[in-house]
């Protein structure tokens, strides 16, 4: 409904371009790149610290810390599950750790 206006606004204009709003869309539904990440991902459980609940660590990514934070909200988003960044490190609350290894196997990360 939205994009209704946007085209009707457009054609009245003469502007028969897509808005901008569109094309940013478009690039933030892109998949993040993983050129630059040479060494493969760690993936660990851990409990220490936790007052035992236990929590999976994903270590060793060498991507800038934008990405980083883009990879643990889908991966937050997919498991319906909480978690944070810190360090360049992803935790994720509870042990996920071959959900997440096929998530970023899906985003063509290599996973130890």
């Amino acid at each position: 409904m939205e994009q209704d206006w946007k085209n009707a606004l457009a054609a009245l204009r003469g502007n028969l371009e897509t808005p901008a709003d569109e094309t940013e869309k478009k690039i933030d539904e892109q998949p993040p790149q993983t050129m630059t990440q040479k060494t493969p991902l760690t993936i660990v459980t851990d409990r220490k610290g936790r007052n035992g609940k236990t929590a999976t660590i994903i270590e060793g990514f060498t991507i800038d810390q934008d990405r980083v934070d883009e990879i643990a909200r889908k991966i937050k988003q997919k498991l319906g599950v909480g978690g944070s960044v810190r360090d360049g490190e992803i935790l994720i609350q509870g042990d996920h750790k071959e959900d997440v290894k096929k998530f970023l196997n899906s985003l063509n990360f290599k996973v130890k």
